[in-house]
């Protein structure tokens, strides 16, 4: 269904699912798309997105996407991080994340690993969303899931998490929403 309404992955229809549910990307939204190769997640995004911004980041090669710059890096190295704050020249209304670690063949490790790019990214959002900002993570049910839902809770004043009709059945993946940050 993707290849023949024209999306580069599946994965879109989890965001367009996503922000059916939550409503948090707008045509001003300034947002920050990690883990965004192939750019699917972008290109819907860039479908919505007219009078904001959109910056999108991975360790992987990206085509070109209309509306989006990309940085082929990592987001946890301090240049990248610099590099976003220069972008947008102000905070950022939306962090989307559809990072999950190279898979390993053990599940519960890869949980764990991608469940702790979760955990980084929501650290790593408290200096760079707007008060009343929004993050959309993937994370895995998992050993250490509760682990990540209260750290969530201790930074967000509102957490939920949804699992999109699109996710495969039988995957683990759910995504977290957060979102008004609460003062630190």
């Amino acid at each position: 269904k993707s290849k023949t309404l024209g999306y580069r992955s599946r994965a879109s229809f989890k965001l367009i699912e996503l922000n059916q549910n939550f409503k948090f990307i707008t045509k001003d939204t300034y947002l920050l798309d990690l883990g965004s190769a192939p750019g699917g997640w972008a290109q819907v995004a860039s479908n919505i997105i007219s009078g904001g911004k959109i910056l999108a980041i991975d360790i992987r090669d990206m085509e070109p996407v209309k509306n989006v710059k990309f940085i082929k890096n990592d987001i946890f190295d301090e240049k990248t991080k610099i590099k976003v704050t220069n972008y947008f020249n102000s905070k950022i209304d939306v962090i989307i994340s559809d990072m999950a670690a190279d898979t390993t063949g053990n599940k519960s490790l890869d949980s764990i690993r991608t469940n702790q790019l979760c955990a980084d990214l929501i650290n790593f959002s408290k200096t760079t969303l707007k008060p009343k900002g929004v993050l959309i993570s993937k994370l895995f049910m998992g050993d250490d899931f509760i682990e990540v839902k209260n750290l969530a809770k201790s930074i967000f004043k509102k957490v939920n998490f949804f699992k999109p009709e699109s996710s495969r059945r039988e995957s683990k993946e759910t995504y977290l929403h957060c979102r008004v940050l609460k003062s630190l």
